[in-house]
């Protein structure tokens, strides 16, 4: 069986609680359950997981391009949070691992303030959801099993 990385950047852990107005009333636990269910549909699996630490998001990357030349991953569904709009070494770490990304946002960043209209990751992106909320977690999921069939 072969495995999508979901990866979720800083302060996503907040997910309920911090700003509903703007990322609603479902938590984290949530978004994990939806995507195992949906992963289970394609006959696939889920290897959730969340940091704030950027550190942490590019060992992630590492490991997931390392997976995916093994043949045991598809590639990563990434929320990388405000890194989105900062981390250079993000960018790189997609770039020199060789993975293929769909970034997604669960609000319409490009309706809000002017500093997170900017990407690092979008021009590695293999493909971009933006302000579907949690469903646009699902919408990655579908984006990238077709995007790598």
């Amino acid at each position: 069986m072969s495995t999508i990385m979901v990866l979720n950047g800083p302060n996503l852990n907040l997910l309920g609680q911090r700003e509903p107005e703007t990322y609603g009333s479902e938590t984290l636990a949530d978004v994990e359950q939806a995507c195992n269910e949906e992963a289970a549909k394609h006959g696939l699996s889920i290897d959730f997981r969340q940091s704030n630490h950027e550190g942490e998001l590019i060992d992630a990357i590492h490991e997931a391009g390392q997976l995916i030349k093994e043949g045991k991953m598809l590639g990563v569904v990434f929320n990388p949070g405000a890194y989105t709009h900062t981390s250079v070494a993000l960018h790189d770490a997609i770039v020199g691992a060789q993975v293929p990304v769909i970034e997604v946002h669960i609000s319409n960043v490009h309706a809000r303030e002017s500093f997170r209209h900017h990407s690092y990751i979008s021009p590695c992106a293999a493909g971009i959801v933006v302000g579907m909320g949690t469903f646009g977690y699902l919408l990655g999921l579908q984006g990238l099993i077709h995007k790598t069939a």
